[in-house]
């Protein structure tokens, strides 16, 4: 009898899950401008290094912290995933050319966020806003596991 419950409630459980879903979803994408010292924490002034508060931070120019940061929560209920690639693609006013970073990080199991900053020579200034943008997370091997857009990048282009 107790072999038979078991049974029905893996069969139960595993029909609740989507077919064909990835495990791992983009929760929410918070793109904004931040300036260096938005970065500074009492930890800075006590070992001089960088505490990422919970956070994975990425930057296209490692040496700049000042720049247009794109804050990703990720939700990952399977294992944890290492070496996955963030590819981003911004457009921006100067230009209606994608351009496209990329970001390497190991996706651990569970809710994680992660800080993608397009710095240094990368971005023209605080002034300067993103058009659109599209961020894809891959694996290893280059399989899309998620995407998330902004809404202008999905628009139709517009006929003469």
């Amino acid at each position: 009898m107790r072999s038979l419950f078991a049974l029905s409630l893996l069969v139960l459980l595993g029909s609740a899950l989507p077919v064909g879903a990835s495990p791992l979803a983009v929760v929410r994408v918070w793109p904004a401008y931040r300036t260096a010292d938005s970065f500074e924490r009492l930890g800075t002034y006590f070992n001089g290094g960088e505490n990422p508060a919970g956070e994975t931070i990425r930057r296209s120019q490692p040496s700049a912290r000042e720049g247009y940061y794109f804050l990703v929560r990720l939700n990952n209920p399977g294992a944890g995933l290492p070496g996955a690639t963030f590819e981003l693609q911004v457009v921006t006013p100067a230009s209606p050319e994608p351009r496209a970073y990329a970001f390497k990080a190991d996706v651990p199991a569970g809710s994680r966020a992660f800080n993608l900053g397009l710095t240094g020579a990368d971005w023209p200034g605080a002034k300067t806003g993103v058009v659109a943008w599209l961020l894809t997370v891959r694996a290893p091997d280059g399989t899309e596991l998620a995407h998330q857009q902004s809404f202008l990048w999905a628009a139709p282009a517009a006929t003469p």
